[in-house]
């Protein structure tokens, strides 16, 4: 692979890393006046209106097959799987407790691709998961407020489903990217994703009950932030990392979030980090650089 992108690519993969740490406490606010479904959808909406736009200016028009379709139709449901099920997870689950099991999607991710793709011997990776899981526990275990949530139980179980249908998103996102670009992805299984939340939309609102007026101003910042950067953003940076060096090697990317939170928190609002959020920081980092040697 050529040198410049593979560094583009790890850079891709650190961005939507960052952007993804601030997503989390972004989807926790704006859980208050939007349900699961509506910021789900919102969101996905919001991110077309970016990804389509873009696509249209600077790519040809690609001809979709039937089987394309169904190609994306699946990858789709990976999206789905993942929006609503971190969504409906943070209802039941700590901020902090979330954080700690998303550190865990670096492992399932390479695991899953060890079997589908046998791309990478899970025996070579192993030592840098753990290191970067021993990170993520100690960094994010100091982010843990009082309260675990309403169910720690269901809202853990919720979270690392979700995690499965990234991982499995992720892997088959690489193959689908062999022809087309990861902007098409993006926004074909998006787009995909949201027409399968129609249905669900019905059964499950909040905003289009007591009207947008009763929205306050930080639940539509968190949801403009969700949108332009964790959805638009992120995912697409995300694809391009995956394109570019794999999904084992990509994944382990996932153990950045806690690190990006960690420092936005105290960029944003002015909380302290000390030494042991600074060894977190350099287990995290050492397991990323372990994993990609």
């Amino acid at each position: 692979m050529d040198r410049s992108r593979e560094v583009t690519a790890y850079g891709a993969l650190t961005t939507a890393a960052v952007v993804w740490g601030g997503s989390i406490v972004a989807q926790k606010i704006a859980l208050g006046p939007f349900s699961p479904v509506e910021v789900s959808v919102f969101r996905g909406l919001g991110a077309l209106m970016i990804l389509i736009p873009l696509w249209w200016w600077r790519e040809s028009r690609p001809t979709f097959s039937l089987r394309d379709w169904g190609v994306f139709g699946v990858l789709g449901l990976g999206v789905l799987g993942n929006h609503l099920l971190v969504l409906f997870g943070l209802q039941s689950i700590g901020a902090g407790g979330a954080g700690i099991i998303i550190g865990a999607s670096p492992a399932i991710t390479a695991f899953l691709s060890f079997l589908i793709l046998r791309d990478v011997p899970f025996s070579k990776v192993w030592f840098g998961c753990i290191m970067s899981f021993a990170g993520v526990a100690l960094v994010s275990w100091t982010g843990v407020k009082e309260g675990a949530g309403e169910n720690p139980l269901v809202g853990g179980t919720l979270i690392v489903l979700a995690l499965m249908s990234w991982a499995l998103y992720t892997i088959g996102s690489r193959r689908v990217m062999e022809r087309f670009s990861p902007l098409t992805v993006n926004w074909t299984t998006l787009l995909i994703s949201i027409f399968l939340q129609i249905p669900l939309l019905l059964t499950n609102q909040k905003m289009l009950v007591h009207g947008i007026e009763s929205v306050p101003m930080n639940g539509w910042f968190a949801l403009v932030y969700v949108v332009v950067f964790a959805t638009a953003l992120g995912q697409q940076a995300w694809l391009f990392g995956v394109e570019g060096v794999g999904p084992s090697r990509a994944g382990i990317f996932v153990n950045l979030i806690p690190v990006s939170a960690l420092v936005l928190s105290f960029l944003l609002l002015g909380e302290s980090i000390g030494g042991r959020e600074l060894l977190g920081i350099v287990l995290i980092l050492g397991g990323v650089w372990f994993v990609n040697r």
